[in-house]
């Protein structure tokens, strides 16, 4: 079964719909904040992609061809690469900026993921996230876990339950406090690599 991040029409119907309830403003917080060649890991069916400025070249990259169609109609200048957050096709030190939206609950192993997004970027570099993560209440928490299996299989992937700052914090990353908000279980921030 095709979950419902392979379902390009069904996931922008759903992310329509949350960015017209309140994920609007955090998703133009994400995009206005990247500087110069700018990597969009997960681009998904491209929302993000027309909310760049004009100093920025955006590459989009996802693993699903039908997103990337979509992506295409939706940002047609913007350059679209198959791949995977794994072992993304560029050289070290490549990008400015990395931005994943809504992302790393779905990527298979997150630890490698973020190894890659830190070789990509350049060392003055900068990752910018916006995911939904494990919540801070204990029995919201243990929800998601006991959710996580049916959810993951429904969805196509994705993890509800996800510690994805602290994923972030050990992949070698610091995590900006002044650029960092949360609502329920959403976050966003930014992070640099330190060495």
């Amino acid at each position: 079964m095709r979950g419902l991040e392979q379902i390009p029409w069904l996931y922008d119907g759903l992310c329509a719909v949350l960015e017209r309830t309140g994920l609007g403003p955090w998703r133009r917080w994400l995009a206005g904040g990247a500087r110069g060649r700018t990597l969009d890991v997960g681009c998904g069916t491209g929302r993000g992609l027309p909310l760049y400025g004009p100093d920025v070249r955006a590459i989009g990259l996802d693993p699903g061809w039908d997103s990337l169609g979509r992506a295409r109609r939706r940002a047609p200048g913007v350059p679209l690469v198959q791949g995977r957050a794994e072992a993304l096709p560029f050289r070290g030190g490549t990008f400015d900026t990395v931005v994943a939206s809504l992302v790393f609950c779905s990527v298979a192993e997150p630890a490698r993921g973020l190894a890659e997004v830190k070789r990509v970027l350049r060392p003055d570099g900068r990752l910018r996230m916006l995911e939904h993560v494990r919540s801070r209440r204990a029995w919201k928490a243990a929800l998601q876990d006991r959710v996580q299996p049916i959810w993951t299989w429904a969805s196509g992937g994705c993890h509800p339950n996800r510690d994805t700052e602290r994923a972030v914090e050990a992949a070698g990353f610091v995590i900006d406090a002044e650029d960092r908000a949360e609502l329920a279980d959403l976050r966003r921030f930014s992070a640099h690599a330190f060495d």
